[in-house]
């Protein structure tokens, strides 16, 4: 039987883990960086566990020059310093191979890639199957019939084996070994390979599918004509050396022998430790099973940035405006010998009778706060059932007030807790209060008094650290929580409801959870003032807390009918787009599959090919096809069946199966700390995606009406409001003068960039100005906004040079900005919510290029945040103390809609546009636009 080499290189995987996740690094609670660690440690588990090698070993390369650099100084040369984080990782990463007994090999004057050539060409000669572990593609010009490439999962694609076919295919030549030529000619950017100028990957395949190598093809120099015969004359020399720093070395010098690479026992302890000082809990799990586990199973849902969701398939090479942390259930770090329930002192106790509750209502009535934490059958606050209450107010102390199984009997309890739990004067504390508060309103209890919200606190005091109440016990107070595994059973498993759990037990696992919660708020508290978040926390979060569950309680009208037939009307169009498609392409094909779509566009109506995708094949996403709209009718075909797809699956047909049937209204639920800029993320279902541009989009807020006809949604939509903050906060005057004039803006900074009077602005020159505008907030750059316009790089920059000429103020405000965030570690909005930037300092000059985008963008969209949230809240509380019958619906992006009781209209109005605009005070002055309606499309 052969045997199964896997030989891993070391630096690519350890980059390309890294950088996987670039917008969501994996962070320990001490700060440490682990994302390369992380996804390295993931991919090498991956590969023993389905690939069962028998014999493993990875390279890596060494400081020392090769020849290459002997023979082409420039080889490597424009390769950026690596990111310091990656840099303090690589120590951490040949400790976790030690500790997995998987052999590193090194080679002074000679780079992984000739190691691993080496071997495998030794290999080969033996009984061995060899795969390459690498996202390299000039490995190719190894595989064999006994040499494979594999590339490891990656954005949800699955791993990719390559051999001979597919390198042949990939590459469009005859022999393996051609890949080298092909690279001699092309060149490769990442490793400075010159290549000759003027000929790029498809023309160095034809020329050497023809010619068979370099060397034939420069003797036959003569059969070719034009600029690619003069560039292949002149460039003679730098071809042939192109192709000896392409060509991997197979016979370095490595004293290592075949065997000594056999997968050896690992040493668990070590790899434990480890995973515990690195906090790699689903690892850990996945490993030694689920006694790792130190976390909750079926708890209330927490906010986190956590390895337990860092996976491949999450990541995206896309830069995305708004960053997002994972909102997920997560367990702390692997228990690191921590105290627990078993070896605590501790006072809990289990209430079941009325006058035992009296007692506990007493002591609750003279506190000025007190913790609370609900025991629920489901994480849906719809749906769940209350199982019981916890209360603490004293360290290792807490009470649980189990609750009868019956609705009346629930009612009954919770009758007896309504005055305490709804007086103003006692402050409640939680974590993640909203659940809480929620499953209470839905009990028909309104919770009233300050909040204080431990997970709200922290991720306001550590925003890119995890807020798991079990993680944040271990971390402050040094302390292991009980597992809900222990009672419920393990998620994989076959679980119980916790009401039939003993409440014995549950009691102490709640009370548990309540004594830790309150000992967390001491910790945090004095943090929030360190850290300069008690305004946003006081100010905005908290207050926000009702308001959200308010909304969420309240939910939406959708006319279901309304949403049918439009959904009808989609699959009619889908319909007669696909007919017209195959009658354009002029055959049939599946107009879901990328593979037979880019075959269909590319190799048979020819259309102008894009770069393929990782796995060879031809990109047919949407900002491809937007490209080609143009060069044929068949692309606008397909972008408007893609559309209508996308509506009717996400919206026409998936909004009617969220109303929920007990009261026929859509209930999104809203997350206050998901986005790193404080944004609010709506989910289950997301209301803040509706589509608003197209007619089609417009018919899905069509669907969304007034709970009555004596109620009409009013709309209420900040203008510009981004736009106004920039103003506001760079002090610029050109810009701050247009908005007080109520000149429309863009056109006002067209008249500017172009230097022509205001009524000379042409539509093409305002829309160029528009995009500068908003594109100035994310850092965009002349290559950017040519991409977006579709013009010349030279005039994108100077379009943005005479911006930042005529808007000084704006580039000072970048320039500002940047040094101040270099100097803190952080920007700030205008009420204070800190944006951490850990690599505002990096020596990678990309990696340091995000961290100023996102400097320059965080104060700008977390200003815009924190403005609608302190307008919400302020509104929220109007309409209550005025005791009025409208009531706040949605939030959408700088949008507020209400259903509005009519006769209250006229009184409306006005205070919402007054609370929206005085929220913050800024220089630029604040327009709201309001409209109503009897849908939300006439609302808006």
């Amino acid at each position: 039987m052969a045997k199964k080499l896997f030989l891993l290189d070391g630096m690519a995987l350890v980059y390309r883990a890294h950088f996987a996740f670039g917008n969501r690094p994996i962070m320990t609670s001490k700060g440490v960086n682990t994302s390369a660690l992380y996804g390295f440690t993931q991919t090498l588990l991956d590969i023993i566990k389905s690939q069962q090698p028998t014999h493993i070993a990875v390279a890596f390369d060494t400081d020392a020059p090769t020849q290459r650099h002997v023979d082409f100084p420039e080889y490597k040369a424009q390769r950026e310093d690596m990111p310091e984080d990656l840099s303090a990782a690589l120590p951490h990463v040949r400790r976790m191979l030690e500790a997995f007994n998987i052999p590193v090999i090194i080679c002074d004057g000679f780079e992984a890639d000739d190691i691993i050539g080496t071997l495998v060409r030794r290999a080969e000669k033996g009984d061995f199957i060899s795969y390459m572990v690498t996202p390299d593609k000039d490995f190719g010009q190894l595989v064999s019939d006994k040499i494979f490439i594999y590339k490891p999962s990656r954005m949800g694609e699955g791993i990719e084996v390559l051999g001979v076919p597919e390198v042949l295919a990939k590459w469009g030549i005859e022999r393996v070994e051609q890949v080298i030529d092909v690279l001699a000619l092309w060149g490769d950017t990442s490793d400075n390979i010159p290549g000759v100028p003027g000929i790029g990957e498809k023309t160095a395949a034809k020329l050497v599918t023809q010619f068979g190598s370099v060397e034939n093809l420069l003797a036959r120099t003569s059969e070719l004509k034009g600029k690619l015969k003069e560039n292949l004359e002149a460039h003679r020399e730098m071809a042939l050396l192109s192709k000896r720093l392409a060509t991997i070395i197979c016979d370095v010098p490595c004293p290592i022998g075949l065997e000594e690479l056999q997968l050896r026992e690992r040493d668990d302890e070590t790899i434990k430790q480890l995973f515990v000082e690195f906090e790699f809990n689903s690892l850990g799990r996945r490993l030694y099973g689920e006694e790792f586990k130190a976390g909750r199973g079926f708890e209330k849902p927490s906010v986190n940035a956590t390895e337990e969701t860092a996976e491949f398939a999450l990541t995206s090479d896309s830069d995305e405006v708004e960053e997002t942390t994972d909102a997920a259930q997560s367990p702390p770090p692997a228990a690191a010998n921590y105290p627990t329930i078993k070896d605590t002192s501790h006072e809990y106790h289990l209430l079941t009778t009325k006058t035992e509750r009296a007692k506990l209502i007493g002591k609750l009535n003279a506190l000025k706060s007190f913790c609370f934490d609900t025991e629920t059958t489901d994480l849906d606050v719809k749906k769940a059932r209350l199982v019981g209450i916890a209360f603490s107010f004293t360290a290792h102390a807490g009470y649980y007030v189990a609750m009868p199984r019956d609705a009346e009997g629930v009612e009954t309890v919770l009758e007896e807790f309504r005055a305490v739990l709804e007086d103003e004067r006692i402050e409640k504390v939680g974590h993640n209060l909203k659940y809480d508060v929620s499953v209470l309103k839905w009990h028909g209890v309104t919770v009233r008094g300050k909040l204080f919200d431990t997970m709200i606190a922290h991720s306001l005091i550590e925003p890119d650290l995890r807020h798991g109440m079990d993680y944040l016990s271990e971390v402050y107070l040094n302390y292991t929580p009980v597992p809900i595994t222990q009672l419920i059973g393990d998620e994989k498993g076959e679980q119980i409801n916790m009401a039939d759990v003993a409440p014995e037990l549950v009691a102490e696992y709640a009370a548990e959870d309540a004594d830790v919660t309150w000992q967390l708020r001491e910790k945090l508290e004095p943090l929030l003032k360190e850290k300069g978040q008690e305004k946003v926390f006081y100010e905005i979060e908290a207050p926000l807390i009702p308001v959200l569950v308010d909304m969420e309680f309240e939910g939406v009208r959708v006319d279901a009918i309304a949403l049918a037939e439009f959904a009808t009307q989609l699959a009619k169009e889908m319909s007669d787009h696909e007919a017209t498609i195959y009658v354009l392409a002029g055959t049939k094909f599946n107009l879901n599959s990328p593979k037979q779509l880019g075959q269909i566009l590319f190799d048979v109506l020819k259309l102008p090919a894009p770069k393929k995708t990782k796995t060879g094949q031809y990109a047919t996403n949407e900002q491809t096809l937007l490209s080609l709209a143009s060069e044929h009718e068949v692309v606008k075909r397909l972008l408007d069946y893609r559309g209508a797809t996308k509506l009717k699956s996400t919206y026409a047909d998936a909004l009617p199966t969220s109303i929920w049937e007990k009261t026929g209204r859509v209930h999104t639920t809203y997350n206050q700390m998901v986005t790193a800029t404080g944004r609010l993320n709506s989910q289950n279902p997301n209301l803040q995606n509706i589509p608003i541009r197209t007619e089609q989009g417009k018919e899905i807020r069509k669907a969304f009406v007034p709970r009555n006809v004596e109620h009409v949604l009013l709309s209420a939509d900040y203008s510009q409001i981004e736009l106004r903050i920039i103003a506001a906060l760079s002090n610029e005057q050109g810009m701050l003068e247009a908005f007080r004039q109520n000149v429309d803006i863009h056109t006002a900074t067209a008249a500017k960039v172009y230097d022509v009077m205001l009524p000379l602005v042409t539509p093409e020159m305002r829309r160029k100005a528009k995009m500068v505008n908003f594109g100035i907030a994310y850092g965009i750059s002349a290559f950017g906004l040519a991409q977006r316009l579709g013009i010349p790089r030279k005039e994108a920059a100077a379009i943005i040079e005479q911006y930042f000429a005529q808007y000084p103020g704006i580039a000072n405000y970048m320039r500002v900005t940047i040094e101040f965030a270099q100097k803190h570690g952080y920007v700030e909005t205008v009420t204070g919510r800190r944006r951490y930037l850990r690599d505002i300092r990096s020596a990678n000059a990309t990696v340091r290029g995000a961290a100023e985008r996102n400097a320059i963008n965080a104060p700008i969209q977390g200003t815009a945040a924190d403005m609608i949230k302190i307008a919400m809240v302020n509104i929220h509380r109007a309409l209550l103390e005025r005791n009025l019958k409208t009531r706040m619906l949605l939030q959408v992006h700088d949008e507020l809609v209400f259903d509005v009781y009519r006769d209250e209209e006229a009184e409306v109005r006005p205070l919402i546009e007054e609370k929206m605009k005085t929220a913050i005070p800024l220089a630029a002055p604040i327009e709201v636009e309001i409209g109503s309606g009897v849908s939300w499309l006439e609302a808006h």
